[in-house]
């Protein structure tokens, strides 16, 4: 049976991270803090995969690199790294500091060519698409970039099959108007969607417990559930959450010591 992935998001900016509610940042900690709240020994057993992004504006990425750094000495899950990322070189530093696979939004829209260019170096496999959208007035699903700051002239529809014709390796669909409210994931969206999407979908924004976990990975087009909710899932609110989603037979990996091999 196909594997599906519990993913841990982080959002790091000016030496800190952050909680994102409709994308309006709030500090939570520097890594001093994160280390204190969450054993990346044992998250890293109870994660699939591990994205951090950077969502500062003007951010250094020696700063980045060097939390990364920090938390990646004791986590050995995947980690895909992300934000600001507007070059070559940008895409290369992250992959030689420890990427796995990389994040990429605006320059789906800005700038294709460094999309292909990427893909060719690195291949698809280690390209994530992140699309941010919110649903409109007239109930239509529109794409952001920028930091959710401007639209894209596409419906969210023919924007995925867009980046997919781009040969992304999947997609992380993340809802700006459920982002940090722990009130569930955006199914309305999601299941009008992704009937024909053919690639790997990472599915993002409302997670605030387990069951919101469940049910998204429940979906059979969502391959990944991720949350970004540092104080609903702090301590060992991640663990916990996975064994649940085991004890509901999510077909998930399972590595507890006890787990049939």
């Amino acid at each position: 049976m196909h594997k599906k992935r519990l993913i841990f998001t982080l959002l790091f900016k000016d030496n800190s991270f952050y909680l994102s509610r409709n994308f309006r940042l709030q500090k939570i900690g520097n890594i001093n803090w994160l280390s204190k709240n969450y054993n990346f020994s044992t998250i890293g057993s109870s994660i699939d995969e591990l994205i951090i992004l950077n969502v500062g504006v003007e951010q250094d990425l020696e700063e980045f690199i060097d939390a990364v750094n920090e938390i990646s000495k004791h986590c050995f899950a995947p980690i895909a790294l992300g934000g600001g990322i507007r070059s070559l070189k940008d895409a290369e530093y992250l992959f030689s500091n420890g990427a796995d696979k990389i994040v990429i939004n605006s320059i789906l829209e800005t700038d294709q060519r460094l999309v292909s260019d990427i893909i060719s170096k690195y291949g698809s496999q280690s390209v994530i698409a992140s699309i941010d959208y919110k649903v409109n007035d007239k109930k239509s699903e529109v794409p952001f970039i920028f930091n959710g700051k401007r639209a894209v002239d596409y419906l969210l529809k023919d924007y995925m099959h867009k980046i997919i014709s781009m040969n992304v390796g999947e997609i992380y669909l993340n809802s700006i108007d459920r982002d940090g409210t722990g009130n569930g994931y955006d199914f309305d969206t999601v299941e009008n969607l992704i009937t024909d999407v053919e690639i790997p979908v990472i599915l993002a924004g409302g997670a605030g417990n387990p069951n919101h976990l469940l049910e998204g990975l429940s979906k059979a087009n969502i391959d990944a559930a991720s949350t970004a909710n540092l104080l609903n899932f702090v301590g060992d609110g991640l663990p916990k959450a996975r064994n649940y989603l085991l004890e509901m037979d999510v077909p998930l990996a399972d590595w507890r010591d006890d787990a049939d091999v």
